[in-house]
C-alpha cells in the first residue's frame, strides 16, 4: 500500500482540526477539533513507522531501525500521544464544566480575559 493515503487522510483530519478550532465558539467543539488534529498526529506517526520500516530492509543498524522486531515505535509515539490526548481532555473538560458552573455559557467568545476582569 502507498503511504500517500494515509498522509492524505491524516492532512485532511488536521486541516478539520485546525478549522474546527479557529471557527468554533462553543469550548467543546474546540477541545473535539483538538482530539481530532491529535488523531491525526497518531496516523501520521504509525505511517511513518511502517513507511521506514518497510525502506529499512537490509541495512544493519540498532534495535529500533531494524524491520524485523516487533516493537514499533510509530506505534509507542501514538500511545503516548492518546495517554496524552486522554489527560487533555479530562483537564479541559473539567475547567470547561467549572467556567459553565459559574456563568452558565461556554462561548469562548465572552471568556473575559485576565486583564479584563473586575470583581
Amino acid at each position: 500500500m502507498h503511504v500517500t493515503i494515509p498522509y492524505v487522510v491524516a492532512a485532511a483530519l488536521f486541516g478539520l482540526g485546525v478549522h474546527g478550532v479557529i471557527r468554533r465558539r462553543n469550548a467543546i467543539l474546540v477541545l473535539m477539533a483538538v482530539e481530532l488534529m491529535l488523531n491525526a498526529v497518531n496516523l501520521i506517526l504509525v505511517t511513518a513507522d511502517v513507511a521506514v520500516r518497510s525502506a529499512l530492509v537490509g541495512v544493519p543498524g540498532e534495535a529500533w531501525a531494524n524491520p524485523n522486531s516487533q516493537a514499533g515505535s510509530g506505534g509507542v509515539f501514538a500511545l503516548f500521544v492518546i495517554v496524552l490526548a486522554a489527560a487533555e481532555v479530562g483537564v479541559g473538560l473539567a475547567i470547561v464544566l467549572q467556567y459553565y458552573r459559574m456563568r452558565k455559557a461556554v462561548a469562548i467568545d465572552e471568556v473575559p480575559l485576565a486583564d479584563e476582569v473586575q470583581e
